[in-house]
Parts: C-alpha cells; sequence; structure tokens
C-alpha cells in the first residue's frame, strides 16, 4: 500500500488506519440482550439513546504510532413496530445516529488529534419469530407465559452518514453492510438465557481516500446473554460478545488487522411510569487483538405504547 509522501500526510494517513480500524467495530462488536424476546403485535417503541466509548485503539504493529486513544460520542433516535407476519411475530426497526468523535495519539512520535462529527449510517432491522409465540394481541399475550423462541433477523447499515472522500477521517462509512442472524431465547421461570450468532457482511468502499478501494472480510459474531426479569420491564442481564475476522484491505494490499475480540458487560432495565422506560449497559473489552478496547456506557430512553 502506498504511502502519502510528505510527513503532515503520513501522520494523518497512520492514524486514519487506527480510526477506520476503531470505528468500523463500534457497532459490530455492539452487546443487545432481549433482542429475540417476544411481544405482542401492535407494539409500538419509540427510543432515544446515547453512548460513550472510549479507550485505546489496537493498531498494526508495523505502524509508526502509539498511544492512540478515542472518544466517542454517539446519540440515536429510533422506532421499531411489531407486527404479525404468516401467523408469526415480526418487528422492524429503524436507527438514525449522530456522532461526535475524537482521536488523539502519536504518529512518528508526533502528537495528532483529529475531530469530526455529523450524521452516521442509518440502520434497518427487520426480525421474525421462526419458532414459539405465535401472533398474539396485547390481552392473549398477557395471558400465556413465555415459552422457548427462535428467531432470525436481517440488519442493514445504509451508507448515508457524512462522508467526504477527499476527508481522511469520516462519520459515515460510505458502504452498505448487512448481518443475518438467528437466535434463541429460553426463559427458567423469571431467569432467561439468550445465544444468537450471525455475521457481517461488507460491501466496498470505493471512495476511500479519494478513489481508492477498500474491502473487509466478512465478521463473525457470537453473543451470550443470560439474566433474571424482576416484572415487566424490570430485568437484569449479563452479556458477553465473541467476534472474529474482517480483516482489511486497500487496493488489495492486506492490513494486518484481523479481529479476534471479545466483550463482557452488563445491561439494567428499569420501568419509569407507564409506558416508559430505562435501559442502562456498560461493557469494556475482554480480549483485543485489533481495533477499539473501549470502555462503552450506553443510555436508552423508551417509550412503549399499543395500537
Amino acid at each position: 500500500m502506498l504511502m502519502p509522501t510528505s510527513p503532515w500526510k503520513k501522520r494523518n494517513w497512520c492514524l486514519l488506519i487506527a480510526l477506520c480500524t476503531s470505528t468500523a467495530v463500534v457497532d459490530a462488536q455492539e452487546l443487545e440482550p432481549r433482542a429475540y424476546s417476544a411481544a405482542p403485535v401492535g407494539t409500538n417503541y419509540l427510543l432515544a439513546s446515547y453512548s460513550l466509548l472510549s479507550g485505546v485503539v489496537m493498531t498494526d504493529p508495523s505502524l509508526p504510532v502509539s498511544n492512540i486513544e478515542a472518544r466517542i460520542n454517539s446519540f440515536a433516535a429510533g422506532y421499531v413496530r411489531v407486527f404479525g407476519l404468516a401467523g408469526r411475530t415480526a418487528s422492524v426497526g429503524l436507527l438514525a445516529p449522530f456522532a461526535n468523535a475524537n482521536v488523539s495519539g502519536n504518529v512518528f512520535d508526533a502528537p495528532t488529534e483529529v475531530h469530526r462529527a455529523g450524521l452516521g449510517d442509518l440502520r434497518l432491522r427487520l426480525a421474525v419469530n421462526l419458532y414459539g409465540s405465535t401472533a398474539l394481541t396485547p390481552d392473549e399475550f398477557a395471558r400465556q407465559p413465555p415459552s422457548t423462541t427462535v428467531g432470525a433477523s436481517l440488519t442493514a447499515v445504509a451508507p448515508t452518514g457524512q462522508y467526504d472522500p477527499s476527508h481522511l477521517i469520516n462519520i459515515g462509512t460510505n458502504r452498505w453492510a448487512f448481518k443475518p442472524e438467528i437466535g434463541l431465547s429460553q426463559p427458567f421461570g423469571n431467569w432467561f438465557t439468550e445465544v444468537s450468532a450471525g455475521v457481517w457482511f461488507f460491501a466496498d468502499n470505493n471512495a476511500f481516500l479519494g478513489n481508492q478501494r477498500r474491502r473487509q472480510a466478512p465478521l463473525a459474531v457470537l453473543q451470550l446473554h443470560g439474566g433474571y426479569t424482576f416484572r415487566p420491564s424490570f430485568w437484569l442481564a449479563g452479556d458477553v460478545g465473541f467476534y472474529t475476522g474482517g480483516n482489511t484491505t486497500v487496493n488489495g494490499v492486506a492490513n494486518q488487522d484481523r479481529q479476534q475480540n471479545s466483550r463482557y458487560g452488563i445491561t439494567l432495565s428499569l420501568p419509569v411510569v407507564p409506558g416508559w422506560s430505562a435501559k442502562l449497559g456498560a461493557s469494556k473489552g475482554l480480549i483485543t487483538r485489533a481495533g477499539g478496547d473501549y470502555k462503552a456506557i450506553i443510555l436508552t430512553i423508551q417509550h412503549q405504547w399499543f395500537d
């Protein structure tokens, strides 16, 4: 891979590689419990969330960079609707993020700092329960005890975020990404366990730093969750995630950034007033081979209502 010739461009090029490695895994390494729990048809959710991610960035050891740290503030608004599909429960959700990121570090022993802020890439998720709870009204759902559910989902990330090919660092990724996934939710009285497995597939970014082509290999994701439900909207879960793959190339030249990462965390959901709940999650890296070794705090406020 050709490197820019001037010292300034070299510093920012290396920092760009570090940032691209870190921001590419922020969404891919999320931990989301209760993603496949059942809900009655006609349920609507409106949510607003804030997340703070901070930590070091693990880069290719051959790069002349050190002490790379990132701090990313992200705000998002979303909507989810549950409906019936061929007698099964299905849901569709849309999430629109806004990100504010600062990355700093030493490149060629010179301090460098970069700031970016703007709209992120839109996310759309379609999920269908394949086994377990059928499509039920709120009254029918309330009378039925929790049971095993198996679901499948497809998440799509659209290249709608702020992106300028002349900039070294962007909020948007300028590419499509898709994650097919299957998940199992199993209750044991008030206790519950969940497991989900999926793979992120990434389209090419053909405007990477001008007109270069950046490709990323598929990234496999496995999540495990276990927790206790005290009452509706009041539950606590422990979360673990494993991620492998996702190595990149630029114009056919491979980068040493294959991920073999894992994270762990905890999530608490609390009812606030009727129809409103809050969810607080915290996680950190357990093993990070490439990308951001982040500590993450996520707060979500959710409003729920029925048709």
